[in-house]
């Protein structure tokens, strides 16, 4: 039995910066990686996982991260995206809003249909579908911790908990690794482009200016984070009531719906009152927080637990993979406009097919800070692939296990 090391919180939050170093390092002296628009956290952080892995086999070592620091990191993000949004957003969002979130539906139906399928041919245990379908993989590792229990003792499969993790384990490394690939290759087919921002969204650029958005100073830095914080105390509030409701938010999901009612009353109530939304502070601030969150959930997966997958079950996450990048190539890009903001959203799409919605757009921001902004992709994506599509598995996997 290897031991266990577990590294305390703030040993965590250095290591996934010095990860995300070595990530721009890796982007930076190999062209392919930089070309297909890999996140530099996704690169550092599959380094680090592997070096996990080593300690493990070799050294009898399991390293376990403490990872309080990246549920706050995801809040921060997240708020800021809701900071961000204006009403006008929305309602010029209203349509493809609506036809990304039936995208979702029928691509949810369809990677269950092919996890049931492949599982049967490959003559996998009864039951196993759901685990290598939307439940890891649409799901992610919250929705399998969740229904794997259940599954569990309704299938007789005594590790369902084990064979799920693995699933979105490696669903969101390959969600890391397609979406900018497909976003590229797409951009490139087309020949397009984002306009040029007349205020920073996400993707802040390397210098400490953006177009519209004057200097970072210590007073907007400042500024940002107090009124982030106030908006996910005011979410921490509402967080009971919304339960009362019925309706089972994430937390973040939560806070990012107040910061949108938020940003378009205090402007209109307040107006002389210095508002962060769309300036460099809030683009840096919401940077910092998604690369770090996502160094940190990558160089914390612990890879030796997919092992256990075998054979058959890798052959159907790789038909699921196969099906995902036709189906966004061929449907979602072509559905929501072939321009550039389909092309954003198509490098999105991985995530919420694949990974979770923090892979979706950590994907987004790599292919923006390049290729230009697409500011409508971040506001409608994270509403689909954390809001409506929850509700929506949830009724699929029940349904699958009925």
């Amino acid at each position: 039995m290897p031991a266990t090391f577990e590294v305390p919180g703030l040993l965590t939050f250095t290591i996934a910066i010095l990860v995300y170093f070595l990530g721009a390092g890796l982007n930076g002296s190999i062209a392919p990686v930089r070309r297909w628009n890999i996140p530099e956290a996704v690169s550092g952080g599959i380094v680090a996982a592997l070096a996990t892995l080593f300690a493990y086999r070799v050294l009898g070592i399991a390293v376990a991260f403490d990872l309080t620091a990246r549920d706050l990191l995801l809040l921060y993000f997240f708020t800021g995206i809701g900071l961000n949004a204006r009403l006008s957003d929305l309602a010029t969002g209203g349509r493809p809003l609506a036809i990304l979130l039936l995208l979702t539906v029928c691509y949810l139906v369809l990677q269950n249909v092919v996890a049931v399928g492949g599982a049967a041919a490959l003559g996998l245990p009864e039951g196993i579908g759901p685990l290598l379908g939307s439940v890891s993989l649409v799901g992610g590792h919250g929705t399998t911790i969740a229904w794997a229990p259940l599954i569990a003792q309704r299938t007789g499969i005594a590790n369902a908990m084990e064979i799920g993790i693995a699933s979105a384990t490696l669903g969101l490394v390959i969600a890391s690794l397609v979406g900018g690939p497909v976003a590229g290759l797409l951009i490139a087919r087309f020949n397009l482009r984002g306009a040029e921002p007349a205020a920073p969204m996400v993707g802040l650029p390397e210098d400490s200016t953006a177009p519209g958005g004057g200097q970072i100073t210590y007073r907007n830095i400042l500024a940002s984070l107090l009124a982030l914080n106030v908006v996910i105390i005011i979410g921490f509030a509402l967080e009971g009531a919304v339960e009362k409701t019925g309706l089972k938010l994430p937390m973040f999901v939560v806070c990012m719906l107040v910061a949108i009612l938020i940003t378009n009353a205090v402007p209109r109530l307040a107006p002389r009152l210095p508002w962060p939304a769309r300036t460099p502070a809030l683009a840096l601030i919401s940077d910092l927080s998604l690369k770090i969150f996502l160094a940190m959930s990558l160089m914390s997966m612990q890879l030796w637990t997919l092992g256990g997958l075998g054979p058959a079950l890798a052959a159907v996450l790789g038909l699921q993979t196969l099906v995902a990048v036709a189906y966004i190539l061929f449907v979602v890009f072509p559905a929501m406009g072939r321009d550039y903001q389909a092309a954003v959203l198509a490098a999105g799409f991985t995530g919420i097919s694949l990974g979770a919605t923090p892979t979706a757009i950590a994907n987004m921001t790599a292919v923006t800070r390049t290729h230009g902004p697409a500011p409508l992709a971040f506001i409608i994506l994270p509403l689909v692939s954390a809001f409506f599509i929850d509700i929506a598995n949830a009724l699929a996997i029940g349904f699958m296990l009925r």
